[in-house]
């Protein structure tokens, strides 16, 4: 009599795929979140992709990861450990199996266990299980390799070729222990491999075989899990990564202002998606122009943003520091520019694949000179076509470059996008010049409520001006060194960010009676927010407020930081908001938890300390 499976429902659950850099492990991992974001889950992504950028195969410094949470309800972070861990080789094992439960599922190719490969990965003996204390029972251990060799004997692909598509096997095998749709799939390959249709066929044969090894063998486990998705919202969905999503945010805010958009970038891990992404859409009126180097990169742009484009520049942390110059240049001429900042692990060239929060002193302060510019930071993947947005938004009507923070981790992560409708959108509306204006006009003549300089685009008949990097007569717009001009003209452009408008900061939680307040900005939010909820669960009174408008802050910073008799001010750097808020906000002395690791804070150790600070 043939066993009968049973479909257990899970609320969520997390998979980690793991296996040398050249194993396809990300192209696995991003096939299933789509495959999930696609039927309505909420999912949350983490690529966690080696330094070395040609490690030897096999070793322990090439294992390339994506680990992805998929849930029923909301999820907010990839999750701290994994319920099932795909692991195509020993030193995947060796390095991965710390980021695994308990008792997690393990998937192997047994084929990539022999002894050279366990040599290679630092094991010495051949009884690896026993050696990392890993009970065979949660062992799903499968010759992929070898499947996958017979599965496409008959294709007329080379030993090489065939070897490529051992990621769909583990793909497959996943999407049958989760019951995943295999269309959803074979459409998203058909589409990559659009011009390979053999290529893309190979891998759907492939993705069967894997689905259909588990279906047959049960592959140890009694049970095949569904996670129903909860309050459906009806829309169009994607899975989408924070840097794909920042460009889209950048045309449509071109879109909806009018205007060209223009990106002038350097390529920089992890920043070069976004330069990618926006090449693919000249048809959008899009120009995107690879520079010789960061600083020509920025000062094309500040050229277009001259000549009436939206004008953007695209970077990490050591792009930033290099742009400075040409970035001022926007500050003193008072033209909207975007400056993207994708931030990665420093100092110097520092750990390129890897996220930290250490670049927002730089973003404030980094520029010589009196030299304010807001700065806006993205605190998701889908938040970053929002973050983009808003800064166009902003930097267009206040006529001043604008730094969006986003990092490694919310750029290269994903989650399930609805797509948005842009009629939605607030308009956008540059101050340009009146025409009336027109025979009293001079280059820095402002709107006395805003402050804001007008806009008058080269080829307006009439409003002929020179703009540059010397100071400038306020009224007449000359070159001036006059001690009380540049005093003025530098509070006027201080003046005109402190008036710009930002959203209240938000409290969520315990707002009204919380015994501890939790403090973060941008990509933290989501780890933040499920160690509040974890917290919450277990009884305590806790609340987050979290910044994703840095310069200026809302103008109720001050009123909810001092509601709260213990705040803490959670980062990944050594401190560097909580300075900001100490120097913005009266008498605020805020306790403090600060990790510099490269790697996403672990909600664990998020609770622990929180609960520690409430039970001082």
């Amino acid at each position: 009599m043939a066993e009968t499976l049973e479909m257990k429902e899970l609320a969520e659950v997390v998979v980690r795929f793991s296996g040398d850099s050249g194993d396809g492990m990300q192209l696995a991992g991003n096939i299933f979140s789509t495959v999930s974001a696609t039927v309505g889950n909420s999912i949350s992504t983490f690529p966690d992709y080696p330094a070395d950028i040609r490690a030897p195969q096999g070793s322990l410094t090439g294992v390339s990861g994506f680990q992805v949470h998929i849930g029923a309800e909301m999820v907010y972070t990839p999750g701290d450990k994994c319920d099932v861990l795909v692991a195509m080789n020993a030193a995947a094992l060796k390095t991965q199996y710390k980021y695994a439960k308990p008792g997690a599922a393990i998937i192997i190719d047994t084929d990539s266990f022999q002894a050279a490969d366990l040599k290679k990965a630092a094991f010495a003996t051949e009884d690896y299980l026993g050696e990392m204390g890993i009970d065979p029972d949660r062992v799903i251990a499968c010759p992929i390799t070898q499947m996958v060799k017979d599965c496409l004997a008959d294709s007329g692909m080379d030993v090489k070729a065939m070897l490529k598509c051992r990621n769909m096997f583990a793909l497959g095998l996943v999407c049958w222990l989760f019951d995943r749709d295999l269309n959803i799939a074979f459409s998203y390959l058909r589409e990559k491999f659009a011009k390979k249709a053999g290529v893309a066929e190979a891998n759907i044969k492939v993705i069967q075989a894997g689905y259909d090894y588990g279906h047959n063998t049960h592959s140890s486990v009694a049970n095949v899990y569904r996670i129903e998705t909860k309050n459906k919202v009806p829309g169009r969905y994607m899975d989408i990564t924070g840097n794909k999503a920042t460009a889209y945010g950048f045309i449509a805010a071109a879109e909806k202002a009018g205007l060209k958009l223009y990106l002038g970038s350097y390529p920089i891990t992890p920043a070069t998606d976004v330069l990618h992404e926006l090449s693919k859409h000249k048809s959008l009126g899009v120009t995107t122009v690879q520079c010789e180097d960061e600083i020509a990169g920025c000062a094309s742009s500040v050229g277009a943003s001259f000549a009436g484009a939206l004008a953007v520049t695209s970077t990490s942390g050591p792009g930033i520091c290099l742009k400075s110059e040409a970035m001022n240049l926007a500050v003193i001429m008072e033209l909207p520019l975007v400056v993207l900042d994708v931030q990665r692990g420093g100092p110097a060239t520092g750990l390129p694949t890897k996220s930290e929060q250490t670049d927002l002193l730089q973003a404030l302060f980094g520029r010589n000179g009196e030299s304010p510019m807001p700065v806006i930071a993205a605190t998701s993947p889908t938040d970053c076509f929002d973050a983009a947005y808003a800064a166009s938004k902003m930097a267009l009507e206040h006529m001043t470059p604008v730094i969006l923070m986003t990092d490694a981790y919310v750029a290269n992560g994903s989650a399930a996008f609805k797509l948005p409708n842009l009629a939605d959108y607030p308009a956008i509306n540059p101050p340009y010049v009146p025409e009336e204006l027109k025979d009293t006009w001079t280059p820095y003549l402002r709107d006395s409520k805003t402050g804001v300089r007008y806009w008058a685009v080269p080829g307006r008949e009439g409003f002929q001006h020179i703009l540059g990097g010397l100071e400038k007569d306020n009224k007449t717009g000359a070159i001036s060194t006059d001690p009380e001009n540049h005093d003025l003209m530098t509070r006027l452009r201080q003046e005109k960010i402190d008036k710009i408008p930002v959203p209240d900061l938000e409290v969520q939680g315990d707002k009204d009676d919380a015994d501890l307040l939790i403090v973060g900005f941008g990509g933290t939010y989501g780890h933040l927010h499920a160690a509040m909820d974890e917290m919450r669960a277990a009884g305590k009174k806790v609340a987050l407020a979290h910044f994703k408008y840095i310069n200026p802050l809302p103008k109720n910073t001050a009123t909810v930081l001092g509601k709260y008799a213990k705040v803490v001010v959670a980062e990944q750097n050594m401190g560097q908001l909580a300075g900001w808020l100490r120097m913005k906000v009266d008498n605020f002395t805020p306790y403090q938890f600060n990790q510099v690791k490269g790697q996403p804070f672990v909600v664990s150790e998020l609770v622990e300390a929180f609960s520690a600070i409430i039970n001082k």
